[in-house]
């Protein structure tokens, strides 16, 4: 598949690249991106909650009353769960909720959803993005020349560059990432791909392991 590249004024270069069709044109495996886009979702979750069991709340260890002869029922202690202020029966702790995923099965719905974004006519190529210092506006005006104002984004480039992000962190619905951290869920979350530079090659290479 061959792809006009644009400069950042969303003007024609005369320049083409080719992309891999084993990365942008396979048939899409629906199940896997569900699996990897699950995993992803999984490993946000903190898993920090927790509630107190009768072994941590605070409270006397004391038995309430004589075990028999009361016409109650027996109590152990203040610390009982059936009590105001006691333990809780089952309640949950922390935990990790992290999927395994094999890593075929994530290149594999990686590959699918980039194939999808290529089908659909989602992906650009734009020559470079660079910036002396961060500049919102510029990044602004790059969103609007190439007419993604309003829809989600992603743009990946081929290396780290703080002028780049920091650019890019007030506009609405653009998000930057380096292509060596490209994932299904990003992907997947964009109505847009923007490659910079090389960014498909560092793709290609990453996918084609």
């Amino acid at each position: 598949m061959q792809l006009e590249v644009l400069n950042t004024s969303g003007q024609k270069t005369g320049k083409k690249i080719t992309l891999d069709d084993a990365v942008f044109a396979i048939e899409p495996n629906d199940h896997a991106i569900y699996l990897d886009v699950k995993r992803f979702l999984a490993a946000q979750r903190t898993g920090t909650h927790k509630t107190k069991h009768r072994g941590e709340v605070s409270g006397s260890t004391r038995k309430l009353h004589r075990q028999k002869g009361t016409g109650g029922s027996r109590k152990g202690s203040i610390k009982n769960p059936l009590f105001r202020q006691g333990g809780s029966i089952f309640g949950p702790q922390p935990r990790d909720y992290d999927i395994k995923v094999n890593k075929n099965t994530t290149r594999l719905a990686r590959k699918s959803a980039l194939s999808y974004k290529a089908r659909n006519g989602g992906i650009t190529v734009i020559d470079a993005l660079a910036f002396e210092k961060p500049r919102t506006r510029e990044f602004a005006d790059l969103v609007k020349n190439l007419n993604l104002a309003g829809k989600k984004s992603l743009f990946l480039i081929p290396e780290q560059s703080d002028n780049v992000f920091l650019s890019s962190r007030n506009i609405q619905k653009a998000h930057v990432q380096v292509a060596n951290y490209l994932n299904t869920y990003d992907i997947m979350n964009s109505n847009h791909i923007v490659l910079v530079g090389n960014a498909h090659e560092v793709v290609t290479q990453l996918l084609n392991k």
